[in-house]
């Protein structure tokens, strides 16, 4: 029996979704999709978020795909579920008889609380969902018994109940993106040039204890580097894809398989942009590879560099040096590249003086862009369990996505933070240094780059202020962070059963 399944991307509110008029595809659900495809199934993808529909909207649409199997699933996981629940609660009556199937990283560790609070949600997907997902559906087209399919929460006498986890997939090129789900005219970034995400590596090897997704992905693995460089270069001539966004939490972390993947795709001659996130230690280390970075398209990397005080990243377990994070910027500069520089407020609760010298810091640092965010505890972290006696001052978790105060600071009131926060972007971003910067250097691309940053940024900022303001009211100290989100998961970070991995050589043979 051959079922139609309907991915669905839900419209997702943040500052990153709305403010930017451009969207990148949602890799996830393709990855869903294209194995789905490859066992015989029907699938549609319905990406409410490119558009921004409504959940009137997003029912008439369902309803007229006619799904057998609705799977729902977003980037933006937890800031994204109060939306799911809604727009799920609106098709349960008029699809009574289709499985809702509901996946990402949130749904993974609140599984237990999702399906006891929500009956409109009938299957939650754990782990990557690749091998799960195609099973499942499978099952569904049968009638198999779902407890027999790994990476499954579903209800077993009307009590939430886990099924057996699921093996980690070793062999990221056994299922392939459903590129075909997708019109690449719709899609764009980095200055309405034509875009996709793409995904060379899986995990993290690093013990960061705030990192939502290392646990989930559980184990590093990459893609063979020759495959995915083909990949790339077939999509820039198939599709005219220009610019390549990187989920991956590491992509340099195997510096053999990255300096494969970028001479892979020298050689396929193709004239694309590749952006995405690497640690600075990864950069100092790649010192002699720089030019190949460069060669292959690489424009720009966002540090994760988190915090500039030597004692905060000991604490949350970074493994990183402020030597190095100062040293990878110069490189990156030195090779025609953009470092942007991530700066978290509240792994400690500042003092006004902390952020005075983390200005300082930044300023020293001399990044050509600054990622600022506010920290966002994450249940299934460790991070989790040394903040939770902490207060929470914003309830409304689709607030609770790095760009909003969700944490209450006994020394600086939310206002302060705020003022702090706007004030060292500025201050950062319209030195004269990058401004003249900006405005000479002598890659094009650059000052493409530079421009497109400062357009996007100066209306993301504008509009933080603004909303702040407009919900200034609202904020106030309340419960714990424990009451809020319930005890933690931390034991229970590793969303994926681990499997012996196989001695491989680097590279697959040619086809």
């Amino acid at each position: 029996m051959s079922l139609r399944v309907l991915l669905l991307n839900p419209p997702h509110g943040s500052i990153g979704s709305r403010v930017p008029a451009e969207q990148l595809p949602p890799l996830g659900l393709l990855s869903v999709g294209g194995p789905l495809l490859d066992a015989g199934f029907t699938v549609e993808l319905l990406d409410a978020d490119l558009h921004n529909l409504s959940v009137e909207e997003i029912r008439h649409r369902v309803l007229r795909c006619a799904p057998d199997v609705l799977l729902v699933g977003h980037a933006g996981s937890t800031s994204a579920h109060p939306v799911v629940v809604q727009i799920l609660e609106v098709l349960r009556p008029v699809l009574p008889g289709v499985p809702f199937v509901y996946g990402g990283v949130f749904p993974t560790y609140h599984w237990h609380d999702i399906l006891e609070r929500h009956p409109e949600v009938d299957i939650v997907v754990r782990g990557e969902g690749e091998r799960t997902v195609t099973t499942l559906v499978q099952a569904l087209a049968t009638g198999a018994d779902l407890n027999d399919v790994p990476g499954l929460a579903v209800r077993r006498a009307g009590q939430p109940h886990a099924t057996s986890a699921a093996s980690m997939i070793l062999d990221l090129d056994e299922y392939r993106v459903g590129w075909e789900l997708i019109n690449h005219a719709d899609y764009s970034y980095w200055g309405e040039q034509r875009a996709v995400v793409v995904q060379f590596s899986r995990g993290c090897p690093y013990p960061c204890s705030y990192c939502g997704q290392r646990g989930f992905w559980t184990q590093r693995r990459h893609r063979d580097p020759v495959l995915f460089a083909a990949e790339i270069a077939r999509l820039h001539r198939d599709h005219g894809v220009q610019m390549f966004n990187f989920a991956d939490e590491l992509p340099t972390g195997n510096r053999a398989a990255w300096k494969a993947f970028l001479e892979a795709l020298i050689a396929e001659d193709v004239p694309v942009t590749l952006v995405g996130s690497t640690r600075a230690g990864d950069i100092v280390r790649d010192a002699d590879l720089l030019p190949l970075y460069r060669k292959a398209g690489v424009i720009r990397f966002l540090l994760g560099i988190e915090s500039y005080d030597q004692g905060t990243l000991a604490s949350i377990r970074k493994g990183a040096t402020t030597k190095d994070d100062r040293e990878a910027i110069r490189l990156m500069r030195e090779h025609g590249m953009i470092s942007m520089a991530t700066y978290v407020v509240g792994f400690e609760e500042e003092r006004d003086l902390d952020y005075w010298r983390s200005f300082q810091q930044l300023l020293l640092y001399d990044p050509d862009q600054i990622q600022l965010l506010y920290i966002t505890p994450h249940r299934w972290t460790p991070f989790f369990d040394t903040v939770a006696h902490r207060r929470v001052i914003q309830t409304d978790v689709t607030k609770w996505d790095y760009k909003h105060q969700v944490l209450a600071s006994r020394h600086v009131p939310p206002w302060r933070v705020l003022l702090w926060f706007k004030l060292m972007e500025l201050g950062v971003q319209l030195r004269l240094r990058m401004l003249w910067r900006s405005l000479t250097h002598r890659d094009a691309a650059y000052r493409h780059a530079m421009r497109w940053y400062y357009s996007v940024g100066r209306r993301v900022w504008m509009h933080e202020v603004a909303e702040f303001l407009r919900s200034f009211g609202r904020l106030r100290e309340g419960m714990t962070v424990r009451e809020f989100w319930g005890e933690s998961l931390s034991a229970h970070e590793e969303a994926l059963a681990r499997v012996p991995r196989r001695r491989e050589p680097l590279l697959r043979a040619a086809d």
